[in-house]
């Protein structure tokens, strides 16, 4: 049977050590050298960031995320152990696991790090599809010519090369379609590859869960439970026409994904439709000046992620929600693009002093939409606002600053509100 060191790369039959490097990293199946479509995902993405850049955390409980009324972005495996997982409230999380050490996202740092992780990729193939910063499917059909090697050395030597040069890892699904490839990178988390062969796909199936097929929510799952579907032979069971009436169009994707059929092509750069960044507060507040002070800080991470990703935004968008979960959004189109904060702060506060500030806000939120490059922003100047290129300027130098010394190297005072 075909095996391949994930160490060395080295290729060789069925061991149970690489007979090149005496390792035990062996990964072996009937079709390794045939399948070409791979889903990797990184390992508590940004937990593992945060603990690279700060080794006192390495061995430590870490959640990324906070606030009592927050969520979980992610959190690290030894939290995990504990029950703790992404899109849980914080105070949930703290109660399972208080010893954690709860870290604010450095979302800016974390971009930097996937276009590393992605250039690495662009070296193996074009085909590729993020899913988000930390994961994406990959087509390495017809790469092996080109290499040398067959996709699965490939992969084993991206991740073992994610590793070395940043620290960070990841796993690895292979199979012979995006559903069934990404279903592989969950089975042997962190560090993990995993394969599903075409030969073996309905059997592999036949008794999982079906919570496992990707994007069947709370209510999803409900209603295939009331119809006593639970597993992939349950649904397997049902004919085409019968799952379409009982379950609409999500009934006829459900027939094929059970019997692991996925058409789906991988598709190169899905386009980012929209930045925003929101926070939902402690305690509901009522005060103006805290809340510019929050207004600011949101608008900061937004454009700290437009320049990041390399684009700048035509709208910005400001959304409010209050105690009684009533929500507000405002939205203004500028005259040309922009992703400095200056400018977003100045739009987002301008649509705030026009909404009516007499109840308290549980919510806030800053967002840029309407995208376009980079190279496209802040063309124009402002007649009206003679000092708005010295502001940009000390924009730049302040994100110069914190590039090399950290993003606390400066922060503005109305941050500290």
């Amino acid at each position: 049977m075909p095996a391949l060191c994930r160490d060395c790369l080295t290729m060789f039959e069925t061991g149970t050590r690489c007979p090149a490097c005496a390792r035990p990293r062996i990964i072996s199946h009937p079709e390794l050298f045939d399948l070409s479509i791979a889903h990797m995902d990184c390992d508590a993405f940004y937990a593992s960031v945060e603990k690279r850049d700060n080794p006192e955390l390495r061995d430590k409980p870490v959640i990324i995320g906070g606030g009592k009324r927050g969520v979980v972005s992610t959190a690290c495996y030894i939290a995990r152990i504990k029950g703790v997982k992404s899109a849980m409230p914080m105070f949930k999380a703290l109660k399972l696991c208080p010893e954690a050490v709860v870290v604010r996202g450095r979302m800016e740092v974390y971009a930097q790090v996937s276009r590393q992780i992605r250039a690495m990729m662009e070296e193996m193939t074009p085909a590729i599809e993020p899913l988000s910063l930390d994961e994406a499917f990959m087509d390495l059909t017809g790469t092996a010519r080109l290499h040398g090697k067959p996709p699965a050395a490939m992969l084993a030597g991206l991740v073992n090369r994610m590793r070395a040069e940043l620290g960070i890892t990841g796993s690895i699904g292979l199979s012979h379609n995006k559903f069934l490839a990404k279903l592989a990178s969950d089975l042997d988390k962190p560090r993990g590859f995993s394969i599903i062969g075409k030969a073996e796909t309905m059997a592999f199936l036949s008794d999982k869960p079906v919570r496992m097929i990707w994007g069947i929510g709370q209510a999803g799952q409900a209603s295939l439970d009331k119809a006593g579907i639970r597993r992939f032979a349950d649904l397997r069971r049902w004919d085409r026409k019968a799952l379409a009436d009982r379950f609409g169009t999500m009934g006829d994707r459900l027939y094929f994904l059970s019997r692991g059929e996925d058409n789906r092509r991988v598709k190169r750069d899905r386009a980012v439709k929209s930045i925003s960044n929101e926070t939902t507060f402690s305690d509901d507040i009522a005060d103006p000046d805290i809340l510019d002070g929050h207004i600011w800080r949101m608008t900061e991470k937004v454009a700290a992620r437009a320049k990041a990703k390399a684009i700048a935004g035509r709208v910005v968008t400001l959304k409010l929600k209050r105690a009684d979960f009533t929500q507000i959004t405002r939205r203004v189109s500028l005259g040309d693009a922009t992703h400095m904060a200056d400018r977003i702060y100045r739009t987002a506060r301008g649509l705030f002093d026009a909404v009516d500030h007499t109840r308290p806000y549980r919510l806030l939120g800053v967002g840029l939409s309407d995208l376009v490059p980079s190279d496209q922003a802040d063309r124009s100047g402002n007649l009206l606002d003679p000092d708005q290129a010295k502001r940009y300027q000390a924009e730049r130098a302040a994100d110069a600053i914190r590039n090399r010394f950290g993003k606390d190297a400066i922060v503005k005072g109305r941050a500290l509100r």
